[in-house]
């Protein structure tokens, strides 16, 4: 009978920072699994080498249900970002074996296709209408059926979300965790911000938009928790002219009666959850039909086991997938993502920004984006190899998301 013979965490930054946990089994096979926690990957890294990695010594890999529970419950501190991410890294890379056992990619192991490949949206963003307009064409040029619209706000510097001008090759169009030192020391960037000024603004950019690129195009924003109930209420009032596919994030998704009062003002789609990490977090959210996306990561929030049975449950009510797929999720993570996407019923749309080829040369993937669609390919497993020669070469170093303050110097969220 296959054991697992060693579990070893990979840090490594080719632009930025990744966490990969390898498991190999007697058998030789490898298995891998993404666990990085953007700005926090040292505190995961640690979770699975200390506390993790000596509990699977020995273990079946094929009892992917009994592992998992083992991790979640055994523990008796559940739930958590660091927690979910760790479980979720162990969770996959043992999915990734039983599928390379199989000989079979790994959403075959799940019930088959269910769609010839996963619809993607993309990222434009731009200081200026100008500047935004010109990223929308680049977007639809290279194949995207739907596009996420950022824009800054006039009267304020760097926002996150809008790209700034970057060095050839270094483009994201949304601002990833920066490495900021200050007298020595790693600190996140600390940007302004001004609700008010934003609510002003964002109607009139999605009506240029419109206007531009006309009304069958789906449109998606990111409200990046930065208003309160009653201005996420308004937003999404005022922006139902347009149609968005959705209004991502619009206030903190903990709190349930904020996402109540949205409702009552407006019929914009909601989606929510890329900072939740268990099926716990939705429950009242998706039992009162108050988000219409669900926007977890399979990176953190348990994996592909604890991810199925989330997205199984929302489909009851009617609410779709909106998986998080920014470049701090690993190729690893994104593949996962890819093939759940391809076997679920309740599919409705995959975040995609391509890693940049640094990291796309250490990690190797079969994934391919054709027409706006999304395929994981047809490898055995996860389709992604982990090249860690050249892995080793790039250095971790810390790097945080931004700090937003208000214009009179209150932390505010995002």
């Amino acid at each position: 009978m296959s054991r697992i013979d060693s579990a070893e965490v990979i840090i490594t930054s080719p632009g930025r920072n990744f966490v990969t946990l390898k498991i190999t089994t007697s058998d030789g096979v490898v298995g891998l699994g993404d666990a990085t926690v953007n700005g926090r990957e040292l505190a995961v890294a640690s979770y699975l080498t200390d506390h993790v990695a000596p509990l699977l010594i020995g273990r079946d890999p094929a009892n992917i249900e009994d592992t998992w529970q083992y991790l979640y419950r055994g523990a008796y501190w559940r739930r958590g970002p660091i927690t979910m991410a760790a479980v979720a890294a162990v969770d996959v890379a043992l999915w990734d074996i039983k599928a390379k056992v199989a000989g079979l990619p790994l959403y075959q192991l799940l019930g088959g296709a269910s769609r010839k490949g996963a619809l993607a949206y993309g990222h434009a963003s731009g200081t200026t209408t100008e500047a935004l307009f010109d990223s929308v064409r680049n977007h639809l040029d290279l194949g995207f059926r739907a596009i996420r619209i950022q824009t800054g706000v006039p009267g304020l510097g760097q926002v996150y979300g809008v790209a700034g001008d970057q060095r050839p090759g270094q483009r994201y169009d949304y601002e990833p965790a920066r490495r900021n030192v200050v007298a020595g020391r790693a600190l996140p960037v600390e940007e302004e911000w001004d609700t008010a000024a934003y609510l002003r603004h964002i109607p009139g950019v999605f009506e240029a938009v419109r206007h531009e690129f006309g009304p069958d195009l789906p449109l998606l924003h990111d409200g990046h928790h930065r208003m309160r109930p009653i201005e996420a209420a308004r937003l999404a009032r005022d922006l139902e002219p347009y149609r968005l596919f959705w209004l991502e994030d619009a206030t903190p998704g903990e709190d349930p009666d904020a996402l109540r009062l949205i409702r009552q003002h407006s019929t914009t789609p909601l989606a929510i959850g890329e900072v939740f990490n268990t099926a716990f977090d939705y429950q009242t959210l998706v039992t009162e039909r108050l988000i219409d996306f669900v926007r977890s990561a399979v990176t953190h929030t348990g994996g592909i086991t604890h991810m199925r049975k989330l997205l199984d449950f929302a489909g009851l009510y009617g609410i779709r997938s909106g998986m998080h797929g920014p470049t701090d999720v690993s190729p690893v993570g994104m593949a996962a993502a890819l093939h759940l996407d391809l076997a679920i019923h309740n599919f409705g749309i995959q975040e995609y920004m391509k890693h940049s080829d640094t990291t796309l040369e250490v990690f190797r993937t079969s994934y391919t984006f054709t027409d706006g669609l999304l395929h994981p390919g047809v490898n055995p497993g996860l389709g992604v190899d982990l090249d860690e020669d050249l892995a080793a070469r790039f250095e971790y170093t810390p790097a945080y998301l931004p700090i937003n303050r208000t214009l009179d110097g209150t932390v505010h969220d995002w």
